[in-house]
This record gives structure tokens, sequence and C-alpha cells, in this order.
């Protein structure tokens, strides 16, 4: 069953598909839920699958997987790397969907000793957000039945195979902003007929930089990134616009809305301080709400996980700043636990000096990364993982 289930992460990992275009992806998941025995309906919320398999009187429970992929060109050397250039399964999702399919083949053939309905979702477009919502929108719990309890959880950069369990908030909210600064265009070598642009937006990303150090208290977690500024056509041409693209990282919505408020101000005080000759545009982007477990729920699912690999492999590493839309899949009610799975190979890990494990995790490749290549040992475990919490909710007793 490893060997088979390698050599599928290996098929994924060869071709991956980006949000919303993960058709590929969906047939073959689907075709496994089939032949291991669920109702399978593919293209709920346009490409994502929904597998049901009912076993009798009992609880409902929902394992997830995303299954896109980024726009980032491998670079990890591996003789399965992606055969799609400039995409890659930099953020592991082509894991997740084999730990579904392996959970959802080894639930169906040990049926005799659970009762209740499994629900086993393969969700779209989780990187640029929209597929959890679009699935929720296409009648998922109208369709289909409404779970008891929701499970899912993502791979991670650490030493391998370790299980990462916080019961409350795990993963932040996330905006993302779009500025576009006003300037008078003009011929480079004449700089003083013009507003230039580019030098009001170099000034306001540094003056951006200081939201965070400087006008939020010390225990409220945030992060701002600068992660693209556009601007101009040639060398010799002073352009007329330019656009900064900005992502937040907040633990709650007041800070969220304080910093956004700061960003306004900023944006709009270089812009009269370099007289131009109007306002800047400020724009909200697409956004996920904080990941915060069910206290109780994870808890269960975290003694299923210790009693399965023992209570050294169970930790609390506090919430990440990494967000997520698994949330929408609650529909503002259902409790859930999303847990992380540790992936680095142990010679990777082992090259890394100190042993403080957050600080070496920093230091190898993690997600997003064109380096990012998790361990394949950590195949099993993550299907142990999906397994073990979902038999807490189903098996017999």
């Amino acid at each position: 069953m490893t060997s088979d289930l390698e050599d599928f992460y290996r098929d994924l990992h060869r071709h991956p598909e980006l949000s919303f275009q993960e058709h590929r992806t969906a047939s073959l998941l689907a075709a496994r839920l089939e032949a291991a025995g669920f109702a399978t309906t593919e293209g709920v919320g346009r490409t994502g699958v929904v597998g049901i398999l009912r076993n009798g009187d009992g609880p409902t429970v929902l394992l997830r997987a995303d299954m896109d992929a980024l726009p980032v060109q491998e670079e990890t050397g591996l003789p399965y790397a992606s055969t799609v250039p400039g995409v890659m399964h930099a953020c592991g999702h082509d894991m997740h969907v084999t730990w579904l399919v392996g959970a959802a083949e080894e639930l169906a053939a040990r049926r005799d000793g659970w009762a209740g309905t499994l629900i086993v979702l393969g969700q779209p477009s989780e990187e640029i957000g929209g597929g959890a919502e679009a699935m929720v929108a296409d009648g998922l719990y109208e369709r289909f039945p409404r779970p008891d309890v929701l499970l899912a959880q993502h791979v991670a950069p650490g030493p391998l195979n370790r299980i990462a369990h916080v019961p409350g908030l795990i993963m932040s909210a996330t905006t993302d902003v779009d500025i576009v600064v006003y300037g008078r265009g003009g011929h480079g070598s004449r700089p003083e007929t013009t507003v230039d642009p580019v030098v009001t937006a170099a000034f306001l990303v540094t003056r951006l930089q200081t939201i965070v150090s400087r006008e939020l208290a010390a225990r409220e977690q945030a992060v701002l990134t600068v992660g693209r500024i556009e601007a101009g056509t040639a060398p010799n041409i002073i352009p007329s616009t330019a656009r900064i693209s900005l992502n937040l990282r907040t633990h709650s919505e007041a800070v969220r809305d304080r910093m956004v408020d700061a960003i306004r101000r900023m944006a709009k005080g270089e812009c009269l301080a370099a007289g131009c000759p109007r306002e800047p545009d400020v724009t909200l982007g697409a956004g996920f709400p904080v990941t915060v477990n069910d206290a109780d729920t994870d808890h269960r699912v975290a003694a299923a996980h210790r009693e399965e690999f023992g209570a050294d492999a169970v930790f609390d590493p506090g919430p990440a700043m990494g967000s997520e839309d698994f949330s929408y899949l609650a529909d503002g009610k259902l409790p859930y636990s999303y847990w992380f799975v540790t992936s680095t190979p142990p010679a990777t890990w082992d090259a890394v000096p100190g042993d403080d494990p957050v600080q070496r995790s920093e230091s190898v490749p993690s997600n997003h990364s064109p380096h990012f290549a998790p361990d394949l040992a950590v195949v099993p475990t993550g299907v142990r993982t999906l397994v073990s919490g979902a038999l807490t909710y189903l098996l017999k007793t």
C-alpha cells in the first residue's frame, strides 16, 4: 500500500495544476474513491470532489484535502519534479491528496469496525482562495450529508513525523491590499516636469514597514509583506502610475482593521507630500479568516494521535502566521480540528545546527519554497493521522 501511494504522490507531483484547474488531480482522486466503494461526485464548486461512504448509523465525519499547486518554478532536482514549467506543488497539496486517498481506502477496507458516514473532500483553490466557499455555495451541505465534525491537516517543515496540535487559534487571518499611486508621467531627462510615482511608492514601501514595529503592541502578532511593485515600461520614461501589492497576517479582525487604516493614512500622506495629482487608490482584495480549532475536538484528536504515535510525537507550537480557507467549510457552526504533520528529510534536518526545533524549522525549505520536498516517509504517517482521527468518532463502542 505504501509503495502504491508513493507512486500516486510522485504522479501528482509531476503534474501540478493551478487553482480551479485541478481537473486531472480531481479525476485521479475520484477514480481511487470510486474503486474503494465511495459514491463520488466531481465538479462540486467547479473542480472539487466529494466522496461518500455510508456505513450504518453513526456520526458523519468529513476529511478534507486541498488539491491546487502554485506558480513556482521547481528547483528540488527530484527525479519526479514537476513537468509543468513554472508550476509546482510547493505547498504540499499533492501530499494532502495522497493522504486522503490512503485514509479513504483504509477506512473502506476496515468498515466492519466502524459505523457512520465518511465524507472525503478534495477541495480546489486553497492557494488563491475561493475553493471552500465555492463548494459550500454549490450546495455541499444540501446535496451531501452535513458532517458532525471536520478534520484536516497540512504538511510542514520540521523533524520528520511529528504532529502539531493547537486547541484554539492555529492559523492567522490574511488580507491582500492593492495600492495605486498616481503621478504625472514624462521624459526621464526632465523629472522636474513630472511627479514620479516610483519614488513615492518606494518611500511608501519603507514607511509601511513601521506599522507593525511602531503602531502595534508587542503582544499583537502581525506581519506585513510587500510582495509586488509594478511601474513603468522603459528606463527613460517616468510612468504615470505605480502599483504596490501587499499582504497582511493577523490574529484578530481588530488588528487587521487598524493596519488597514494605517495603510490608507500612510499612502495618502506620502502622495500628498510628493504632490501627486490625486489621492491613491487603496483596495482590499482576497482574504481568509482565522482558523480556530474547537478545543474539545482538537483535544480528542490529539489524544488519538498520542495513542497512535506516542506522547512525544504530538506538540503544541502555538499559532502560525500562515492562513487557510478551511474554516469556510465549517459553515460558521461545525466543530473542526486542523493540525500539521512535519516532513523534513532527516539528512536535511540534521544538517541544521542548534537544538531549538522552531529556529531549525526556519532554516530548512518550507512551504512555497522552490526547494520544498517532503520526505516520502511521511506518506504513511499522514494516512494514520487521518484514520485515527476519523475513528475517534466512527469507531464502534
